[in-house]
């Protein structure tokens, strides 16, 4: 991406940011919904509108500093509440709740590919801030995306984790939730974070770029 000043940057970033993350909250209700818990629903989470989102720090700070420093964006939205009790079949039920965010930002992400493409046969003065917000689309999901499928609990990998585990490996695995965010916290800052999803990220990305250009 060319380089851009702090102000450009999150021009940029602030619409695929905000698509990325209310989608991935609202996929989340969506599923819950759908398996019976309308938990989500009756708290206005099933919805579009990112402000019933939005979490300060996560959505914004954390975001905000990845964009202007050039590091790796990592942020979260406010938690979308489980009730297990009204789930129709609860442990089986929380994988497709927890793996529904992820295929958000992974559909996404390739919706972005698309509008990419497009850019490249428009001319004028919208077909670069267009290409530009396209790749930060692809970049945003695709790093929220992995992000997320990390197995650590609060996050959606550590709940799809925890619904495939025995009941008892389950029930000890999840006493590390209180941890899960300061554990994230410290990955990041050492560049652990950088380490587990670069790779992957890399793969995706270029895999994406290469399908749009054929």
């Amino acid at each position: 991406m060319l380089s851009l000043s702090i102000i450009q940057k999150i021009a940029v970033y602030v619409i695929p940011l905000i698509f990325a993350i209310t989608l991935h909250e609202a996929a989340h209700a969506y599923v819950a919904s759908r398996y019976g818990d309308d938990t989500a629903l009756m708290l206005g989470r099933l919805s579009l509108n990112p402000i019933r989102h939005i979490d300060p720090i996560g959505t914004i700070l954390f975001p905000l500093i990845g964009i202007a420093f050039g590091g790796f964006i990592f942020g979260w939205a406010k938690p979308v509440p489980i009730n297990f009790a009204r789930l129709h079949n609860p442990k089986p039920n929380l994988f497709w709740i927890a793996c529904a965010g992820p295929a958000s930002n992974l559909v996404q992400a390739l919706i972005w590919g698309l509008i990419l493409k497009l850019s490249m046969y428009i001319s004028g003065y919208f077909a670069m801030p267009l290409s530009l917000m396209a790749q930060a689309g692809i970049m945003i999901n695709i790093s929220l995306m992995l992000l997320n499928l990390i197995p650590i609990l609060p996050l959606d990998g550590g709940r799809m984790l925890y619904s495939v585990l025995p009941n008892d490996l389950a029930n000890k695995y999840a006493k590390i939730e209180p941890y899960g965010m300061w554990i994230l916290i410290i990955l990041l800052l050492v560049g652990g974070l950088t380490f587990i999803i670069q790779p992957l990220y890399t793969i995706i990305v270029n895999a994406i770029l290469t399908l749009i250009q054929n």
